[in-house]
């Protein structure tokens, strides 16, 4: 009794998500039921707290999984980000997995009279989050890719070059760090050169000389190198997992 029960309930969740309609404005909710309303924003309340307002009807983010509107398609990612009061991401990828961006929202510096437009009240950021269908959004990671993405052989490839070009990248960045912290070590703890110059009476009296910065100023320079190398490979490493993307939706 108790395994149909289960499979009954399965089967009225995988029906509710086949049958939203995103031609529409709608919510989703947690509990996998879907409302749909002429207009939805996203608004602060008179607490600075985050709600979703669907025509007359509130609700609040946290009992929010997805919404949909003329802006765009968003999910919440609030369990994702620990601390955060008001976290949704916008869905820029569209298939068989949906590839989401991070959108932070911030009430206080929020326009109440403006409606919601990209780069007016928003910041987005590097922070990735995929899906499937209207499942839960994981981490951009190689290791949870790998395991949704196992059945297409040449998006697992595009994933592998993708891996190792962030892990070289990562690289890139600590040795970056590392030179950039000894060029200021080097330039705060370099001593003083003492020669010594002949005076009257035959006596020689020393004369100091300033710091010679040359050693400095180099591995500041070779920090800065590796850290230009490590932005170009990871950012060349984007462009694999954006490719391992769009291979599998293809």
């Amino acid at each position: 009794m108790k395994k149909l029960l289960i499979i009954a309930l399965a089967s009225c969740a995988l029906s509710a998500r086949s049958q939203v309609d995103e031609s529409r404005n709608f919510i989703y909710l947690n509990s996998d039921s879907v409302i749909y309303a002429n207009k939805i924003r996203l608004r602060p309340d008179f607490l600075n707290s985050w709600q979703l307002r669907a025509d007359s009807r509130r609700f609040n983010t946290d009992g929010v999984k997805f919404y949909n509107n003329e802006d765009g398609f968003f999910a919440n990612t609030r369990k994702l980000n620990y601390g955060s009061y008001g976290s949704f991401s916008e869905r820029i990828a569209q298939g068989r997995i949906n590839l989401y961006q991070q959108i932070n929202y911030d009430p206080l510096i929020y326009d109440r009279y403006s409606r919601f437009r990209r780069g007016r009240a928003t910041a987005a950021d590097v922070s990735l989050y995929y899906n499937k269908g209207y499942q839960d959004l994981k981490n951009v990671n190689y290791r949870n890719l790998k395991d949704d993405m196992a059945d297409n052989a040449e998006s697992i490839a595009l994933l592998n070059v993708y891996r190792k070009k962030t892990n070289t990248g990562t690289l890139l960045y600590a040795a970056a760090g590392a030179s950039i912290l000894a060029g200021l070590i080097t330039f705060a703890t370099r001593g003083h050169d003492i020669t010594s110059e002949p005076g009257f009476g035959g006596h020689n009296f020393p004369t100091y000389k300033g710091p010679n910065l040359t050693s400095s100023f180099l591995l500041l320079g070779v920090g800065l190198g590796f850290a230009a190398g490590g932005f170009y490979v990871n950012r060349s490493g984007s462009r694999y997992l954006e490719r391992a993307v769009s291979s599998y939706n293809q």
